[in-house]
Formats: structure tokens, sequence, C-alpha cells
């Protein structure tokens, strides 16, 4: 039995930036959102109720895009002060920087076994950096204008980037050697991606349109004028079906990408709309705007078909032969309303915005603190920090000759953001007194730390006994080189 339609709603909304939204992104685990401003800070909104968001503080200019790591102990975020930074998304505040290119860096993703970081720039290059150690690899140069956005393909061998020079191009990872360049005449292509199933690639241009191409046959396959408006940023539906759109005309757009249309209009923002992105299980999506406001609105429709798609795009990613056949996967037939048929359904949430927030949000500040407490405690660590570190490479000794700072929080505020018509009912939780909790968050960081130490002895162990059995090795095929003469 196919199921019913139903309309995206809006779940949240957050106010706490102080200037325009330039990015967001979910956390894979769903119990974080990221966003990016152009008040240079970089913000975590924690979704469960009782836990704060963190503002973190470290760029010296805007933030223009930010990035969840697969596992999501890690968010990377771009600034115009020319610096990318990975950051420690909990209370600790810890981050590492990149002087990543030589002027301001638009965009940052992280590649899909976490291994690797994108970056493009307005300094016309892309480049591509290990996330381990933060050694740079290799530049893309070919673009003639700045550089707004590059991604990734599923699979990690392919790259696009939007430029100022009005040219998308693809990339091949291996030989570094652009293999093809789409032309945008209408003006510039502000957002791209690639197409689930890696065939295919969206651009969102400055001329309102978006487009969709094939990179296998190089054909324009889609062409939508849905907006008034410059497109800022777009994003697919991780079942391929479905591409969301954010314009400067304050609206955002999802298009039915297997019916070639305009699905939905919703106005939710006052002023343009900046950024916009779909969780990774496609069940949610968020968007920011020009009015300072992030908002998370649940998906709803086609919940129960792409579950199958969704199982072979990853399993897709993860294989080596060439990209599947299928540009969109087809999906199981579904009971629209009549009206859908031949014009998109408009949906305004201004009277529900009203109600989303009632009071400012209950924020910590968190940023660079050269002789903060816990430094002095030797940097005591949530599990989280520890997977960050260990990503990295960075030991215990190491934080200090880097200069990765614990952060300090301002006092907390009054109120939590809910979601709309939910209840604001105080719930009777009994939680663990706050110095028990914070002794115990400590013995848990001194663990991770311990932790991790013997482990660095343990590699430092191996690699004196590997070294040690070379040396006896070359001193017996010396013996025996002697012993003839002899």
């Amino acid at each position: 039995m196919a199921s019913v339609l139903e309309d995206p709603t809006l779940e949240r909304n957050y106010k706490g930036h102080r200037d325009t939204i330039t990015s967001v992104d979910f956390n894979p685990n769903m119990k974080q959102l990221a966003s990016g401003g152009m008040d240079s800070c970089l913000m975590v909104w924690n979704f469960k109720a009782q836990m704060r968001a963190f503002r973190f503080v470290g760029h010296k200019d805007a933030v223009l895009s930010v990035n969840f790591s697969p596992s999501g102990h890690l968010v990377a975020s771009a600034s115009r002060d020319k610096t990318v930074r990975l950051w420690i998304p909990s209370v600790k505040g810890e981050s590492t920087v990149y002087k990543a290119h030589t002027a301001t860096v638009r965009s940052v993703q992280f590649s899909n076994d976490g291994q690797f970081l994108l970056t493009a720039s307005d300094d016309k290059t892309v480049k591509i950096w290990t996330v381990h150690r933060q050694r740079f690899q290799f530049s893309l140069t070919q673009h003639a204008n700045w550089v707004r956005c590059a991604k990734w393909s599923p699979d990690g061998r392919l790259i696009v980037s939007g430029s100022d020079d009005k040219t998308v191009k693809v990339w091949d990872r291996t030989s570094k050697e652009c293999i093809h360049t789409f032309f945008e005449h209408g003006g510039f292509a502000h957002s791209v991606a690639f197409h689930p199933s890696g065939t295919c690639i969206a651009a969102a241009g400055t001329d309102s349109t978006v487009k969709v191409w094939d990179i296998r046959m190089n054909k324009l396959l889609q062409h939508y004028q849905a907006h008034s408006g410059a497109v800022n940023s777009l994003s697919f539906h991780p079942s391929g079906n479905y591409l969301i759109t954010a314009s400067n005309d304050s609206t955002l757009k999802i298009l039915d990408l297997l019916e070639g249309r305009l699905f939905y209009t919703l106005h939710g923002h006052q002023g343009p709309a900046t950024a916009v992105a779909f969780s990774r299980t496609g069940e949610h999506f968020a968007s920011g705007g020009a009015d300072e406001q992030v908002l998370v609105w649940k998906t709803n429709f086609d919940k129960i078909d792409y579950n199958e798609v969704l199982q072979g795009h990853r399993a897709r990613s993860q294989t080596h032969p060439a990209p599947h056949i299928h540009d969109i996967h087809p999906r199981s037939p579904k009971h629209h309303p009549s009206a859908v048929h031949h014009a998109s359904t408009n949906i305004s949430t201004q009277s529900e915005l009203r109600n989303t927030v009632s009071a400012p949000p209950d924020v910590m500040n968190l940023g660079p603190a050269l002789f903060s407490q816990n430094r002095a405690m030797g940097y005591s660590q949530s599990g989280q920090a520890g997977s960050m570190l260990q990503d990295l490479g960075i030991t215990s000794s190491d934080q200090e000759s880097r200069g990765l700072t614990n952060g300090t929080a301002s006092p907390p505020a009054a109120a939590h953001p809910t979601p709309s018509g939910a209840s604001t009912a105080p719930l009777e939780v009994k939680e663990i007194p706050p110095g028990l909790a914070q002794t115990l968050e400590n013995i848990v960081g001194q663990l991770d730390v311990l932790t991790q130490t013997v482990n660095i002895l343990e590699q430092r162990l191996t690699m004196t006994e590997n070294k040690l059995r070379e040396v006896l090795d070359n001193q017996q095929k010396i013996t025996l080189q002697v012993r003839p003469t002899e």
C-alpha cells in the first residue's frame, strides 16, 4: 500500500548568531547541528533540551563553511581569515588551525572516510589536506577566479568545484587533472554538489537557476528556474530523489528530480535564505538566513520509500567499480493530492516562528583561553575529545606545542529553544550534582589521557622492536658477507 504524502514541518528555531548564517551541517549522530556565520562564530546546537548551545570563538573574520566529520567527533570551519579550523564539538572548545590559503576560504568538506579535507578559496585554488597531522597534499589550479565551493564525490575519486569564472569543473583526484568543464553562461556557481549515485552533479547560480548534469555523458539533464533571486545553497536528499535550494528570494525550494518539477516552496526566513542541508538520513533538513535564524525542519515526505536506496548508495560509495548506471533510483508509486500534480505546495511558517523560541538560547561562549583552569589539569578530555585527538594524531605532549587551548564558558542564560507546539512544562528529572558531575568528567578525561598515553607507548615499543629486528638482520648479513673473505 502506498504511503500518503505529508508536508515538511518546522521543528526548531535557533537564535544565537549575530549576523547572516552562511552554512549549516548535521552531526551524523543527529545530536547536534553546526552553523557558521558572518559574525566570525561557529555555533553548535545540541538537540537535547537540557544541553546548551556552544559558540566557538577563534576565527578573526566571517565563517563561510562548516562540516562535520563522518564520525561526528570533529567540525571543520572555513573562514575569510584565510584559515581552516578543526574543532571538538563539546564544552572543551579546543581547535587546531590550518593556514590553508592566501585568500578567503569559501568551502571545506571531509572526505567520506574522514581522512582528508577539501578546501576552496578566493586564491583560485582547490586544495586537499590530510586530517592526520594536517599535511598539505596538492592543489587544483585551473580556475581563473574565486572558487566558491568544492565537494567530493561519494567514492572520493572525483571532485567538483564552482567558481566565479562561470565554470563548474570536475576533477580526477588521482591524476589531479580537470576531466570536464561545464559553462555557466548566466552567472556564477555559488554552490555545487554530487548526486548520491556519483553520476550527476548540481550547481546553483547567481542567475537564479539550478542545473543538474550527467558527468558520464557531460550532458545537461535538468534546468530549473524556480527562484526569483540568486540561489545560495543546495543539498541532495540522500535518496537522490529530491534537491533542496536556498535563495535570496527568502524561500527554500524542494525539487522533485524524478518528475522534474518544483515540489515545495517553504517560506520560513525573513530575508535571503543563505544556507541549507539535509541530514545524513534525510529525515530532517536545516536552513539559515540573513535573519540570523537557524531553522530545523522535519522532512516527512517519502520517508518509507528511500531506505533501500540509501543502502545502495552507501554500498556504492565503499566499492571501487565504476558508478552505477542509474542516475536517480525509482521509488514506489505514491498518492499525491491532486493539487501537487501541477504546482508546488506553498508552506508558510511565519505563525509558527513566533512560538518556537520563548527566549534567547542558553549559549556557552568557547574560545582560546591560554591560562584556563582546565589547561592546568593536563587537558582532561571527554570521549569526543579523545577521539578527535586520536584522529589528528596529536598526543598530550603535542598539544601545548601546537597551541591547542581549552575554552571558558560565560554564565548561562535562562531558556532553551523548544519545538513548535511542544509542551513547555518542566520535567521532573533527578540530576547529578554539578560538583560530582564535574569530578566524574575529570576522571573520565584523565582515563582517556592515560589510555592514549599507553597506546602511544605501545606504538613506540613496536617501532623499537622493529628497528632492533632490522639491525640484527643487517648484522647477520654483514657477518655472512665477511666470513667467506676470511
